[in-house]
This record gives C-alpha cells, sequence and structure tokens, in this order.
C-alpha cells in the first residue's frame, strides 16, 4: 500500500499512494498520469487501457487508489467496478468520467457499487483550469484519516439486550463519502415486512435526489420519497434529505410529518445530519434509533450525542468497511455508539429489533 519516504531537500517524511490508471484513451491516460505523478503524495503505479489488464495488474500488485473510466470497449467500468474492488483488495475507486456528467444515475450507481467517489472527466483539450487541482483534492480526501482519537478498547460492538422485541419507532441515518454503497448493504439487509419509517440524510446534490431516492426505493424493497415540506412520516417507508434543505420530524395534528429548513448548521453541510437526528431525538426519545454510515468530517456528531442523552441508541459502522470513518468515527469515539457494525450487520441487526 502506500509508502513513506524522505524528501531529499527536508528530509521529512511523507506518505506516497500507488495510483492505477485505467482508460481505453491514450491521451487520457497520460494527462492523468502526468498530474498524479506531478503531486507529492501520489505515484502511478501503471496506466491501463482496458479492465482485464487492470484485473491482471491487480491480481500481482497492490494499489491505494484506482482512477477507473467508464465508456471502455469489452467490458465497461460499471460492469467491472465490484470485480475490480474485489481484486484491488482495499484500494478505493475513483470513477474518472464524462459520462458521469450525463445524468445522476450513472453517477449513483457507481457510488451504490462502491466506488468511493466520482469526478467528471473534461473533453480531450479541456484538461487545464482547476481540473488537476481538483484531482488532487479528491485523491488526498480518499487517503487522509481525520484527526481523532484512539477508540476505547471497550467499545460495543453489539447490541446490548433489550427487554422488548421492538423498541424504537423510526430509524434516521446519516452517511456521506462511500455512504450510498453502504447504504446498499445496510437496506438488503432489512426485509421487506420491516415497518418502521427510515429516514435518510445522504450528503450529495440536489439533482441527484430523485435517481437516488429511486435506488434506495429498490435496494430497500420500499418506497421511497424526496422529502417534502409537511410529507407526513408513515410505516414502510423511506423518506430522504433534499439536497437543498436539512430535514426533521415535528409532530402534527395526524401524526409525525417532515419539517425542512435551511439554517446554517454547526457542520456546514446542507443537508447535515444534526437536524434530522436533533429533532428525532426530540420528537421520539428513547423510542428512535440512529445509524451513522461512512463519511468524511463530523457531521451528526452533535445529533447523536442529543439522541443517546434522549435514551435512544447510536449504531455506527466500522472503520474496516467505511471508504472514511470519520462521521461514524465521531460517533464512536465519543462513546456514544451501541454497535459498531459492518453495514450489512448493521441492517441484520436493526432488523431483528425491529420486529413487533
Amino acid at each position: 500500500m502506500a509508502r513513506s519516504t524522505n524528501l531529499a531537500d527536508t528530509g521529512a517524511p511523507f506518505t506516497v499512494a500507488q495510483v492505477l490508471i485505467v482508460d481505453d484513451s491514450v491521451v487520457a491516460r497520460s494527462v492523468l498520469g502526468r498530474m498524479v505523478d506531478g503531486t507529492r503524495r501520489f505515484r502511478v503505479a501503471a496506466a491501463l487501457s482496458d479492465v482485464r489488464a487492470a484485473l491482471d495488474y491487480l491480481a500481482n500488485h497492490q494499489v491505494d487508489i484506482i482512477l477507473l473510466d467508464i465508456e471502455m470497449p469489452g467490458i465497461d467500468g460499471l460492469t467491472a467496478l465490484p470485480d475490480v474492488l474485489a481484486m484491488g483488495n482495499g484500494a478505493k475507486v475513483l470513477i474518472v468520467s464524462s459520462s458521469a456528467d450525463e445524468g445522476a444515475a450513472v453517477t449513483v450507481q457507481a457510488l451504490a457499487l462502491g466506488a468511493a467517489d466520482t469526478l467528471v472527466k473534461p473533453g480531450i483539450g479541456a484538461f487545464g483550469g482547476r481540473f488537476a487541482e481538483v484531482l488532487e483534492e479528491r485523491l488526498a480526501r480518499l487517503i487522509e484519516t481525520p484527526a481523532e482519537p484512539t477508540p476505547l478498547s471497550n467499545a460495543p460492538t453489539r447490541f446490548a439486550p433489550v427487554a422488548a422485541p421492538h423498541d424504537f419507532d423510526i430509524v434516521a441515518i446519516g452517511a456521506s463519502t462511500g455512504g450510498i454503497h453502504a447504504l446498499s448493504q445496510f437496506l438488503r439487509a432489512i426485509p421487506a415486512s420491516f415497518q418502521v419509517p427510515i429516514l435518510v440524510t445522504q450528503h450529495l446534490p440536489i439533482s441527484f435526489m430523485g435517481y437516488f431516492a429511486a435506488q434506495l426505493a429498490v435496494l430497500g424493497s420500499r418506497p421511497c420519497e424526496v422529502a417534502t415540506d409537511r410529507m407526513r412520516v408513515r410505516p414502510g417507508r423511506i423518506i430522504v434529505a433534499p439536497g437543498d434543505a436539512h430535514m426533521r420530524v415535528a409532530r402534527m395534528s395526524d401524526g409525525w410529518a417532515v419539517r425542512l429548513s435551511d439554517e446554517r448548521s454547526l457542520s456546514g453541510c446542507m443537508p447535515s445530519v444534526d437536524p434530522m437526528l436533533e429533532s428525532i431525538a426530540e420528537a421520539f426519545g428513547k423510542r428512535a434509533l440512529g445509524v451513522m454510515l461512512s463519511g468524511m468530517g463530523r457531521d451528526g456528531a452533535e445529533g447523536a450525542k442529543r439522541l443517546v442523552e434522549a435514551g435512544a441508541r447510536m449504531l455506527v459502522q466500522d472503520r474496516e468497511s467505511s471508504v472514511i470513518w470519520g462521521m461514524p468515527g465521531a460517533v464512536a469515539n465519543a462513546g456514544h455508539a451501541s454497535a459498531i457494525l459492518p453495514p450489512d450487520e448493521l441492517g441484520r441487526l436493526v432488523a431483528r429489533q425491529g420486529r413487533a
């Protein structure tokens, strides 16, 4: 994986991450390669023209990051993504493709299949401007570990026993980078018979939300809608926060409803996980359940604290399965996690506890 190298001029150690480029365009491979090698933190391990060559290379070499195009002759990048992830043995995949800007479908599908991030590749001859800078920022995001205290050795790894078989009335999930893939694993583990309503705040632009909701409906085997103000919270449904507003829950005369707001959040995120968790803590108290999946930063940490103080539980994704253990790590390191598990195991746990 990444290696330490000493700078000749300073003697200061830094980490050089190995990058594999997979793109059928020789021009794109050349330009991307120069950009990667032009940084101090990344080096091109290989630049290959098709998926089969990439899989052969990964069978014998370890890399940290894979830059993968989508539209390629033979096996396309989207079809090959699961195999690339498996052969990559922990390498993070950044989709770099011009097709990522043709609609949210391709991007959300790639993220749901396990890509860590996506980046629109400019046309040949249009690689100038800030693209090199943006590429380096995206690469850095995938290898950086946010400063965080070492998790406590006695951090819980499973639910504590509970007296009642059905002890929560709502599930609220927060996620960001790597969260769509984690959500897909989480929801696949929950049967269609599960009737507890599920709220999701995932950091995504507003233009992605319609397709994202449609994907979650398929993955979760239940209706899923993008939240609108005063939308009723009903059993057996998923509601996702829109890309331009925070999602809260409030009591109405005929039950519970979503309320949208656009005030600045503590994390600066829009939408933010904190308002969602804070509102269900206030509305449902100990009858709520929070879940924190892969994501960068600390969004949701304050809301999780409020939820736990209200007597509810927080479940978090484990470090090993997370693309970035920032958001779940912040909750775990604060001592607010009742379980720290991979997303599919979290889903099975929620399904067991949620049976009426």
